[in-house]
């Protein structure tokens, strides 16, 4: 499976717990989490990854960005600090454009 996202979450074959939407963006606990808080923040139409963005993407990349900073802020209001990931290559597992907002230790 290389999109995840598009394949499961989105078509809604795997139901998840929403933290935020807005009409091209959304922001969800990990379905199998590696942190005690583990947000993924994605847009709702198939982008491959950071890098494969065009100029044409600049208002959903800034969308994007707001919604990772709110999600960002809310997590450090509740516990001081957190990560914001993004994977690129090898490292990406699912090919669709990806936020991880994290905090805690790994669980694995």
């Amino acid at each position: 499976m290389d999109d995840f996202y598009c394949d499961e979450v989105l078509s809604g074959r795997t139901p998840v717990k929403t933290v935020l939407e807005t009409s091209d963006v959304l922001a969800f606990h990990h379905t199998r989490p590696f942190y005690h808080v583990h947000v993924v923040v994605i847009p709702k139409r198939h982008t491959g990854s950071l890098l494969t963005l065009g100029e044409e993407d600049n208002n959903l990349l800034l969308e994007l960005i707001k919604v990772i900073r709110q999600v960002a802020a809310q997590v450090v209001e509740e516990h001081g600090v957190c990560r914001v990931i993004t994977n690129l290559g090898e490292y990406q597992e699912s090919k669709h454009l990806h936020w991880h907002v994290t905090f805690g230790q790994p669980l694995r």
